[in-house]
């Protein structure tokens, strides 16, 4: 169990979960409609969308209310749309956002045993948690990681991530370079 100093700044997944999450996000959009030239240079921003919201661990009090909502999700559509500066890349904008969003998804499937419980997924509209209590993700703890127990914890949590990840990642790999081929 992580030790209660610990619990402070817990984060669910970690980011190497998180990236896998965006990764996936933008695979499963390759197999939908296809890659579009240059999507795979952009495979590193989709990725770092996916952990961005936890930057938030950087505000005191901040941690999953406004970056772990839908609202972040959209204000980045929004800059990412901007900054295409065309109306026609909506899809670019789209895994984007997309990508963003699955750091909610998973958060939202992730353990979470500290109060208040979840993301605030409707901030500003409501301050209410949400979390689906089926703990798919365990917490990883960003306080005193280099301490014994918090680095066990830790390399358990990443593992179990991997588990669950790294075959769907296999997956997607393998249907889209069969795609590729056909």
């Amino acid at each position: 169990m992580i030790a209660e100093s610990a619990m402070i700044s817990l984060s669910m997944p970690s980011p190497i979960g998180h990236a896998l999450g965006g990764l996936v996000v933008v695979w499963v959009a390759d197999l939908v409609d296809g890659p579009p030239a240059g999507r795979d240079r952009l495979l590193l921003l989709y990725m770092a969308l996916a952990a961005a919201p936890d930057l938030d661990l950087l505000v005191p009090g901040g941690h999953r209310t406004a970056t772990h909502s839908l609202f972040a999700a959209l204000l980045v559509f929004m800059i990412a749309a901007a900054v295409t500066g065309q109306v026609t890349r909506w899809r670019t904008a789209t895994l984007c956002a997309a990508a963003y969003g699955s750091h909610l998804l998973l958060d939202w499937l992730g353990a979470d045993n500290m109060p208040p419980r979840g993301i605030q997924l409707l901030w500003p509209v409501s301050d209410r948690w949400f979390i689906s209590d089926l703990d798919l993700f365990r917490q990883t703890a960003r306080r005193h990681f280099l301490t014994g127990p918090i680095m066990r914890e830790n390399a358990i949590a990443v593992a179990q991530e991997l588990a669950i990840m790294l075959p769907i990642v296999g997956l997607l790999w393998w249907a889209r370079a069969r795609r590729s081929r056909s």
